[in-house]
């Protein structure tokens, strides 16, 4: 990935015509969205917690993102792959949108270190702790990224339960089927460290636990009241 590239994105992200745009955005996604799906949104307060922190939603489905930025009043940061950069208007508006380019496939170190410095100037990030989309109920195994990210950026992470978006639109469907969804945000967990000291190894894995079940806590409680809604 060229360097021109990140800079580019970085200028565009920055910009204040952006958050104007993230804005304009987020109104339709609220006006048009929310009243398509029938979205329900339980503790969005803890989605506009300020400071650094991350944003870490289940992921069963492509809405799953521009509905959980529609229900958060702050704009967020989140990783995109390299090839939805390749044309110049769209690169533009997903920039000013928050998105940044990864390589997808490599450890791209350096956008893991542009997502630092965001924490570090107290943005937020979107982060999906189970990486690649997933199907079902039950929290799997999920990466320890986010707690090195949370230790690293000394940022609060914030579980977010999704219910109805793989209904909606699952894997190889192009178009959502109209579905209502619920969206469960959970307290924001505290990060590992915050006494300053460098975090081990081990206390990264204890607290990729306590995200896996928070998780599960969230997703849990948007099923419930998903189900109870039918």
């Amino acid at each position: 990935m060229s360097e021109d590239l990140r800079t580019y994105v970085a200028e565009v992200g920055d910009s204040a015509r952006s958050f104007k745009v993230h804005g304009f955005v987020r109104s339709v996604i609220r006006a048009v969205g929310f009243r398509y799906f029938k979205v329900e949104v339980i503790g969005g307060h803890h989605l506009n917690t300020p400071g650094p922190t991350i944003i870490a939603p289940v992921h069963r489905s492509n809405l799953d993102s521009p509905l959980v930025a529609g229900a958060c009043d702050r704009r967020f940061r989140v990783l995109a792959k390299e090839s939805l950069f390749a044309n110049k208007p769209a690169s533009w508006f997903i920039a000013a949108l928050g998105a940044y380019p990864v390589e997808r496939g490599t450890a791209d170190r350096e956008a893991m270190r542009v997502m630092r410095g965001f924490l570090d100037r107290g943005d937020a990030l979107l982060v999906f702790p189970e990486g690649t989309r997933q199907s079902g109920d039950t929290i799997g195994e999920i990466f320890d990224g986010t707690a090195f990210l949370a230790s690293k950026g000394k940022a609060k992470v914030i579980p977010v339960g999704i219910a109805g978006t793989e209904d909606s639109m699952p894997q190889g469907v192009k178009f959502p089927r109209r579905s209502p969804v619920v969206i469960v945000v959970g307290e924001p967990l505290d990060p590992p460290g915050a006494d300053g000291k460098r975090v081990p190894r081990s206390a990264l894995a204890v607290y990729t636990d306590q995200i896996r079940d928070a998780l599960q806590a969230v997703l849990d409680d948007a099923n419930a009241r998903s189900r109870a809604r039918t």
